[in-house]
């Protein structure tokens, strides 16, 4: 009988690594991201499996949490083939080389301090290297193309359907016989909502006996996108009227180009009051290319715009800084500038140094348009705080903060219960990739509205599938 093993994502949202071992056949991990947040020492831990003994690594999509530890995979073992869109292995290829520098770099600080300290043996070595991310991308990748059923081995096939969340994002349908019964097995991924402006809308899952869905907003529903765009012009406009600079914390796949396409329709409009918008972030702008590389995967919008101009995203006024030198010269604009740079969260990157050049000033601000964990400088400026720490310098919050919450790129309760009510033939729905209280509340939504019997999956609890 088939199993599925949640080694990730089960309880919680990050980390997803789900092991589906087929009886008689091969073993298939879905994903392999790092665990984020309070979970991160579990990225340092052993998988529960041997990774020499996995046939085919499927990946839904290339956000960190579904593919940070597919390098540490691959240096404990792991030779077989990866199944995943052309543009997710490109984006991927990003995230997993950004992880190796900022690990890299955070260990060599934290070496030094330690050496000072004279305790340098206690400082753990990296997860992995850019010689592993090297090996990952050496190994055997297969594309598939969305809604292409590919025969991976004899009794074996694999679909790949747009899951409207990021760019080569899927929620992969797996179809496999047991005892001369075909079964299929639906695992998510993280879905999108649809009409966005980026991305195409989620497509229809019509046949799963099991389903692994995300839960990741299972308790509640969005704010209308459309006010949330409203929202965020009138912060921009306003702002840069009273001559302040416009602060904006963007995570780089998904989020960033978003972001520039409100901007470049404002443009278009004459909406935007006369500025300078700064893309400070290497990473964005890698991921940016690709978008703009695999534009007739993403809007009608986007394509219009890419017909029309050339280029998904760049407009007037829109300044790439690919290097320090550049970054820096942004301090000497002193007025009317809009700064997206990373990390999201406020974790690192470049958006802490325009923090601390700027938090001081009330006529600028800070918009927030993604999701803040518990513990980040993000979550702390969200929360009200009136002084935080930057570089060991206490800087008082005077700039105004504001928390736009409609540009998730994840599917709220009710996207979630739509999706799942199209499928036919549903035995039995597990919920992952959400935190236990919200997928209580996705649980009941199911099992009432649905009379669908949901299961909250435990961490390395084995499933049967019968």
């Amino acid at each position: 009988m088939a199993t599925v093993t949640s080694y990730g994502a089960a309880e919680v949202v990050t980390g997803s690594c789900h092991l589906l071992a087929i009886e008689h056949g091969p073993s298939i991990l879905v994903d392999c991201g790092m665990f984020q947040g309070p979970e991160e020492e579990r990225n340092y831990g052993r998988f529960g499996f041997d990774p020499s003994e996995i046939s085919y690594l499927f990946i839904t999509h290339a956000h960190l949490d579904h593919v940070g530890r597919i390098p540490k995979l691959v240096k404990e073992g792991f030779k077989g083939v990866i199944y995943a869109t052309e543009a997710t292995r490109d984006i991927a290829e990003i995230i997993m080389l950004d992880s190796a520098k900022i690990m890299k770099e955070d260990f060599e600080t934290n070496f030094r301090k330690a050496q000072r300290r004279g305790n340098e043996d206690e400082v753990r070595a990296p997860l992995y290297d850019e010689d592993d991310v090297e090996a990952t991308f050496d190994l055997v990748w297969e594309h598939p193309e969305y809604d292409s059923t590919v025969e991976v081995q004899e009794g074996l096939t694999v679909t790949f359907r747009d899951a409207g969340h990021i760019l080569g994002a899927a929620f992969i349908e797996i179809t496999y016989k047991e005892d001369g019964v075909e079964r299929t097995i639906v695992f998510s991924g993280d879905i999108g909502n649809d009409n966005t402006m980026v991305m195409q809308n989620l497509q229809k899952c019509k046949h799963a006996n099991y389903l692994y869905v995300e839960s990741t907003y299972g308790d509640r529903n969005h704010k209308d996108v459309e006010a949330s765009i409203v929202e965020f012009k009138r912060v921009v406009i306003d702002t840069l009227r009273d001559w302040g600079n416009v602060l904006i914390p963007s995570f780089a796949v998904e989020r960033t180009q978003e972001i520039l396409c409100i901007l470049k329709e404002m443009h278009d409009r004459k909406e935007l009051p006369q500025c300078k918008i700064f893309l400070d972030s290497p990473m964005a702008t890698r991921a940016t290319e690709v978008y703009n590389n695999y534009s007739h995967l993403l809007s009608k919008q986007c394509q219009d715009y890419k017909k029309r101009d050339g280029t998904v995203f760049d407009f007037e006024n829109l300044i790439y800084t690919p290097d320090v030198k550049a970054s820096r010269a942004i301090n000497d604009v002193d007025s009317r500038a809009i700064i997206i740079a990373g990390s999201g969260m406020c974790t690192g990157g470049r958006i802490i140094h325009h923090f601390k050049n700027r938090l001081w000033n009330p006529k600028n601000a800070v918009i927030f348009v993604g999701y803040q964990a518990v513990g980040t400088l993000g979550r702390h400026i969200v929360d009200g705080a009136r002084w935080v720490k930057i570089f060991h310098e206490d800087i008082l919050i005077k700039a105004s903060v504001y928390t736009i919450n409609g540009f998730s790129a994840h599917a709220d309760q009710d996207g979630i219960i739509k999706w799942i009510s199209q499928m036919e033939d549903l035995y039995r729905v597990y919920l992952v990739h959400g935190e236990e209280d919200k997928q209580v509340i996705l649980r009941s939504v199911i099992n009432n509205a649905l009379e669908k019997k949901a299961h909250i999956v435990e961490p390395e609890e084995v499933i049967y599938l019968g």
